[in-house]
C-alpha cells in the first residue's frame, strides 16, 4: 500500500490550503482514513479521519475550519484547511487504518507528508 500526499505549502493566515491524498490498491473504501500533522519536536497528533461509512472526526481546534472528505472513485482522501492560523503550521501526513480510532499507532500505512506553512 502506498500513501501520496500533496497540496501543502506556504499560506499567509485566513487563507486556505487543501490537501489531497491518494492510495494504491483496489480496497481503499474499505478503510479509515486520516489527517495527522506533526510540528518540529511534537508527537503525531489526530486532526481529522473519515471512515469507510463516511462519518467523520475531527480535533477540537480544526473545527469549523477543517474539513475532511473522501472520492472512493478516485482512492482519494482530501482535507481542506479554511481559516488557517500560525498554529496550523506542521507536516501534515495522511493515515489508513482499520478501525475507528484517532491514535496514530492504529494507522499502519501512512504517506510520506506534506509542510504546511502558515505566516502571522
Amino acid at each position: 500500500v502506498q500513501l501520496q500526499a500533496s497540496g501543502g505549502g506556504l499560506v499567509q493566515a485566513g487563507g486556505s490550503l487543501r490537501l489531497s491524498c491518494v492510495a494504491s490498491g483496489r480496497t481503499f473504501s474499505n478503510y479509515r482514513m486520516g489527517w495527522f500533522r506533526q510540528a518540529p519536536g511534537k508527537e503525531r497528533d489526530f486532526v481529522a479521519a473519515i471512515n469507510w461509512n463516511g462519518g467523520t472526526s475531527y480535533t477540537d481546534s480544526v473545527k469549523g475550519r477543517f474539513t475532511i472528505s473522501r472520492d472512493n472513485a478516485k482512492n482519494t482522501v482530501y482535507l481542506q484547511m479554511n481559516s488557517l492560523k500560525p498554529e496550523d503550521t506542521a507536516v501534515y501526513y495522511c493515515g489508513r487504518a482499520t478501525i475507528v480510532s484517532s491514535r496514530a499507532s492504529d494507522y499502519l500505512y501512512w504517506g510520506q507528508g506534506t509542510l504546511v506553512t502558515v505566516s502571522s
